[in-house]
């Protein structure tokens, strides 16, 4: 589809295998949010946000969750220590390099394996609206 026929792209990448230092790091993944925004050439709003899921209140969902709100929409992380897993979606109004997404997530967490799907949303969103 052309880039006027449809309202967004969403890629979202479920990495499985990551480095087990990386899913766990504040640090790595608010870089991970901050850095990947400048390469695939976007504009964030504001800077990225990131918390620890509370442990004891949620044992089994013990990781990360961030994001970073961008002029074009936002990139979101999530993560699951006791699996090393991460997933990742990037969803922006303005189409961007998927390969380029890919890469700099396997640079930065190193996955054995990352599934990928690719979504075009708002397919009706410029045709006329009846009211």
């Amino acid at each position: 589809m052309k880039s006027k026929e449809v309202f967004g792209y969403e890629l979202l990448l479920d990495c499985y295998g990551c480095k087990p230092y990386t899913v766990d790091d504040l640090d790595h993944c608010y870089s991970f949010l901050d850095k990947m925004v400048d390469f695939i050439g976007m504009k964030k709003q504001e800077p990225p946000s990131i918390f620890r899921t509370d442990r004891k209140a949620y044992p089994d969902k013990t990781g990360l969750s961030g994001w970073v709100p961008l002029v074009d929409s936002s990139i979101v992380i999530h993560t699951l220590t006791k699996r090393d897993f991460i997933s990742v979606d990037v969803y922006s109004c303005r189409e961007f390099d998927q390969k380029r997404v890919l890469e700099f997530t396997k640079k930065y967490f190193e996955p054995k394996k990352i599934e990928h799907q690719f979504i075009l949303r708002g397919k009706d969103y410029f045709r006329p609206q009846k009211r």
